[in-house]
């Protein structure tokens, strides 16, 4: 992506100069630079809200009692998971955060779910259990991978946050479009999935 990013500044930044119009793009990047910085301020008050909702919950009880109901989600999307062990937590914790569209308080439970696996999965190599070799991915990260990758989320947050700081008239409009992409992808994804762990396990 930085590569992109890049070349795509200096692509334009030459074509500019070719065209004569490089005082156009000095004030596109003074404009946009400014632009930029008031979105992320704006954007930073409505991180700040949802993600103290999101601690006041964990801190509550909330998210522990949300988790122990996702139970049976684990356990279809991820069988051969314990839905109570470290990496089953932050699974469910990641999986609230996403539908909840708080992206950023989705991504360090993802982290840590994904590092668990990893030790997991070590320990049953150490122990002589069958597991994955070294460095591969097993069908629980897989999985995980996939179902985030599908979009995951019932409230755009973002999209959200965005249309208000553009002026939208109904900046809420976005959550029935929202709620219907998502179903599709990951309805998908969850379809993908079992059918490539039923296959995994017959082979």
């Amino acid at each position: 992506m930085t590569y992109l990013w890049s070349g795509m500044i200096l692509v334009g930044i030459i074509y500019g100069l070719l065209t004569g119009n490089l005082k156009a793009v000095t004030e596109a990047v003074v404009s946009s630079s400014r632009e930029s910085v008031n979105l992320c301020i704006s954007m930073a008050g409505i991180v700040g809200m949802w993600t103290g909702l999101m601690k006041i919950a964990e801190g509550s009880g909330l998210i522990e009692g949300l988790s122990g109901k996702m139970g049976p989600v684990l356990r279809f999307l991820f069988p051969g998971l314990d839905p109570d062990s470290r990496a089953g937590r932050y699974i469910s914790v990641n999986f609230l955060s996403n539908i909840l569209g708080l992206g950023w308080a989705a991504t360090p439970a993802g982290l840590k779910a994904m590092e668990n696996l990893a030790e997991a999965e070590e320990e049953k190599r150490i122990s002589g259990i069958q597991a994955a070799p070294a460095g591969t991915a097993t069908d629980e990260m897989c999985t995980f991978l996939i179902i985030n990758i599908s979009s995951l989320q019932l409230i755009p947050v973002n999209i959200i946050a965005y249309r208000v700081q553009y002026g939208s008239a109904n900046p809420t409009d976005v959550i029935g479009p929202a709620i219907a992409a998502t179903a599709v992808s990951t309805g998908a994804a969850v379809i993908f999935c079992w059918i490539m762990n039923r296959k995994g396990r017959a082979g």
